[in-house]
């Protein structure tokens, strides 16, 4: 029996991990280079930050709900959670994106701009090196989130640690609810430590 739940746990746990690496890379895609476009416009950064923190106010399991109808990407199953979590996972990356691009310093720019610099260049070996800490941190914070969403999957069918927890919450069984929820924590934290330790060792101080 106790094989039986490790194997199931560490099944679970890849499909997990699998939902979490899936919808911080599509959420990283976008909120990425919309990031670096609305750095410098103010406007548009405020409308884009706004509209990606609306989805940060519905709850986790009425935005799972509200994505099953919708035509191609709704459904029972894990492209409707992969959906939601990318949804989650936008702010973080986009605002962290748009604020270290914003706040590197103007002189910086001129002065790579009169070493005859273009304005890729300056993205690519100024911008973005000198950013690089806020958008570490903003993938960071996006992922150690969305690991405790994805929980929320198993709902509509995506899998994931989150079967666990449900299934011990509707038997009134707290080894299965903490068979969920542990394995969920150790990822966070894995997550968190480890795109920490990427933070500290490659961006600039």
């Amino acid at each position: 029996m106790r094989n039986g739940l490790a194997r199931d746990i560490l099944d679970l746990a890849a499909v997990h991990a699998l939902l979490v690496a899936s919808a911080i890379a599509l959420a990283a895609a976008l909120a990425l280079p919309l990031g670096v476009w609305a750095a410098h416009r103010p406007g548009p950064r405020r409308w884009l930050l706004g509209a990606a923190g609306v989805f940060q106010t519905i709850p986790s399991l009425a935005l799972f709900g509200f994505l099953i109808p919708v035509p191609f990407i709704g459904g029972i199953g894990r492209r409707t959670a992969v959906v939601a979590l990318v949804l989650y996972a936008l702010l973080p990356i986009l605002r962290n994106t748009a604020t270290g691009i914003s706040s590197v310093d103007p002189a910086v720019r001129e002065s790579a701009a009169a070493m005859g610099m273009t304005p890729r260049q300056i993205l690519f070996r100024v911008e973005l090196p000198l950013a690089a800490r806020t958008i570490l941190a903003g993938l960071r914070i996006a992922t150690v989130s969305t690991v405790g969403s994805a929980t929320i999957a198993a709902a509509i069918g995506g899998g994931g640690l989150g079967e666990f927890i449900f299934r011990g919450i509707a038997s009134v069984d707290t080894t299965l609810i903490l068979a969920g929820a542990i394995p969920a924590a150790l990822l966070a934290l894995i997550a968190d430590g480890g795109l920490g330790w990427i933070e500290n060792r490659f961006a600039p101080v």
